[in-house]
C-alpha cells in the first residue's frame, strides 16, 4: 500500500473529529441557544451571531473548510485504491466526491465572509442586519447540509465499488450503504432530521474507513 493511501486513512480520521467537534459546538453552544431556528426572531440569531463571533468563525472552519479539505485527500486517496477493479463506478464516485469538497469548502468560506458581513451591519442598521442573517442561514444550509444529496451519492457508490473491488471489508462497505442512502432520504422533506443519522453513521464509517489502511500497511 502506497503512502497516498495511508493519507487517505489519517484524513478519513481528521473528517471523524470535525464532525465530533461539530456535532458537541451543536448540542453544548448552538441547541441550547436556538440559533439557526426560523421560529426565532432574526434580531435575536443575529445578537447571538454578534456575541460569539470568534468562535463562530472557529466552527465553519472546522466543519467546513477543513473538513472539505481532507475529504478532497480522501475521495483521490479511496479512487487510487478502488479504482483499478470498478473504474467506471469509481470515476462517477470520485466525481462526486470531488463535488462535495468544493461545495462544502464553498460553504464555509460563504459562511464566514457572511459572519463578517451580518456584524458590521449590526453596529448600524440591526434590521438590514436581521434579513442578511436569514439570507446567510438559506445559503449556508442550502450549500452545507439542508440536504446531503451529493455527500449521500458519494458515499453510497464509493461503497458500491468497494464491494465490487473486494477492498477493505464488506461490513465497512455495507454500513457506507446504509449510511449514504440516509443522506440521500434527506431530500424528501418529512424526512429531512435524518440527516442527523447520516452525520452521526459517517462519524463511525470515517473512523472505520480510516483504520483499515492504517492497520493493513
Amino acid at each position: 500500500m502506497n503512502s497516498f493511501t495511508r493519507w487517505g486513512g489519517v484524513a478519513s480520521l481528521i473528517q471523524a473529529v470535525t464532525f465530533m467537534i461539530g456535532f458537541w459546538f451543536y448540542f453544548t453552544l448552538l441547541g441550547p441557544a436556538n440559533y439557526g431556528s426560523m421560529s426565532v426572531d432574526p434580531a435575536q440569531n443575529v445578537a447571538f451571531l454578534v456575541d460569539n463571533k470568534t468562535l463562530m468563525y472557529v466552527w465553519n472552519l472546522t466543519i467546513y473548510v477543513v473538513f472539505g479539505i481532507f475529504l478532497l485527500v480522501q475521495a483521490l486517496a479511496l479512487h487510487e485504491r478502488l479504482g483499478a477493479k470498478a473504474p467506471a463506478l469509481m470515476k462517477t464516485a470520485t466525481a462526486f466526491g470531488l463535488m462535495w469538497a468544493t461545495v462544502i469548502i464553498a460553504c464555509g468560506m460563504v459562511a464566514n465572509i457572511g459572519t463578517g458581513v451580518v456584524t458590521r451591519l449590526h453596529a448600524t442598521d440591526p434590521e438590514a442586519a436581521g434579513a442578511a442573517w436569514v439570507t446567510l442561514s438559506f445559503v449556508v444550509d442550502g450549500l452545507g447540509g439542508g440536504n446531503e444529496i451529493i455527500g449521500g451519492l458519494w458515499v453510497t457508490l464509493l461503497s458500491i465499488a468497494g464491494l465490487r473491488s473486494r477492498e477493505l471489508s464488506a461490513p465497512l462497505h455495507y454500513l457506507g450503504i446504509i449510511v449514504g442512502l440516509s443522506g440521500l432520504l434527506t431530500t424528501i422533506p418529512p424526512l429531512k432530521d435524518l440527516g442527523a443519522i447520516f452525520g452521526i453513521g459517517l462519524i463511525a464509517w470515517y473512523i472505520w474507513m480510516g483504520i483499515a489502511p492504517l492497520r493493513n500497511r
